[in-house]
């Protein structure tokens, strides 16, 4: 048996083309460890059902909110991760996900993708450093310092041995350790399951959560949302699931532009169209999955870099650099310098 953690819509996309390319879905159990906030718990309910339509498990276990809920949901998950044969993790710097991986040593690990967050995880494995998301600053509080033989435990999962084999699957350019199998992620199962897209004849915006998390401020983001649509004709904004509902109010009001908060992944509502032909982002997962999503249906992808100075003054002194690379190991997009957009080429004709 297979056993799937997820706690996010994009993770559970990947588990399934995860188990298609291993011809998997009936011996693969999904547990669902949802977050609070609505949007992404919709968006995981959707996924749910598309997992059960392919033949997966879903198992929803809260693990947060109510009090008790952690340990309730680890007493109840314990056995169930003891007798699996495969640990499937789709975010490695989850606390509480590395809480379960502490209780067990799995024979066979394989992370699938959390968007860019693989590019740092895979990094991090090859350096011998601590599992850190990239946007975090400053010192570890206190529940780091006690959760830290937690971590150091969970991460010895990933660290391929005689008795363990780690697989990472994925979508972005990494280079993996020494024994760590990398399979490519070419989305297969979302272009053999959803479209080819109709194709609208304006430009759609991909939205970031970096405003939330802390990283850029959100007065030049806003100027460069109306740039971007006021160049190249942009007529919808597809919200990220965590953009704050002030924000998207004062987006909307800005630009004109009509605010869609997507029910689905946004590589599945890209598929199903109808999508623009021409599609525009910043720095984020969906520069490096939607040419794969999309290919072979002519609609164009540009990124625009984030400028140094709309960083703001917490953030992480590691996010410019990695932010840009982001964009520059993007493939098969156009990459547009901040406040100087220019004309995209077609790039995915194939």
């Amino acid at each position: 048996m297979n056993l799937a953690f997820v706690e996010s819509p994009v993770q559970l996309l990947n588990v399934l083309e995860w188990t298609h390319t291993r011809g998997e879905h009936d011996s693969t159990v999904v547990v669902v460890l949802p977050p609070v906030d609505p949007m992404s718990r919709g968006q995981l309910r959707r996924m749910a059902e598309l997992a059960r339509d392919e033949g997966a498990t879903v198992r929803w276990q809260e693990a947060r909110g109510e009090t008790g809920a952690p340990l309730k949901a680890l007493r109840a998950l314990t056995g169930l991760i003891r007798q699996a044969d495969r640990i499937v993790i789709g975010d490695p710097f989850s606390r509480y996900v590395q809480l379960l991986l502490s209780l067990v040593r799995p024979r066979r690990t394989t992370v699938v993708d959390d968007g860019t967050a693989t590019m740092e995880f895979v990094a991090q494995l090859v350096r011998g450093e601590s599992l850190v998301r990239w946007h975090r600053r400053g010192s570890r509080g206190p529940r780091d310092l006690l959760l830290a033989p937690v971590t150091a435990t969970a991460r010895r999962s990933f660290v391929p041995s005689a008795k363990r084999t780690v697989e990472v699957f994925t979508a972005m350019p990494v280079e993996a350790p020494e024994g760590v199998e990398v399979t490519a992620n070419t989305f297969a199962w979302t272009r053999a399951r959803f479209g080819p897209p109709s194709l609208t004849k304006g430009a759609d915006l991909v939205g970031t959560s970096l405003v939330e998390t802390g990283v850029i401020d959100p007065v030049p983001y806003e100027e460069a949302v109306a740039t971007l649509a006021r160049t190249h004709g942009a007529t919808r904004y597809f919200a990220h699931r965590r953009e704050s509902a002030h924000k998207l109010h004062a987006l909307e009001a800005a630009t004109g532009l009509e605010i869609v908060r997507p029910d689905l992944p946004l590589e599945l509502i890209a598929r199903r169209g109808p999508i623009g032909h021409t599609v525009l982002s910043f720095p984020s997962t969906v520069v490096h999955t939607l040419p794969l999503a999309l290919a072979g249906t002519g609609v164009k992808v540009a990124v625009c870099d984030i400028a140094p100075e709309w960083l703001r003054d917490t953030a992480s002194p590691r996010a410019q650099g990695f932010l840009s690379g982001v964009t520059e190991t993007a493939r098969d997009v156009q990459r547009l310098a901040p406040w100087r957009v220019t004309a995209v080429t077609a790039v995915t004709e194939g």
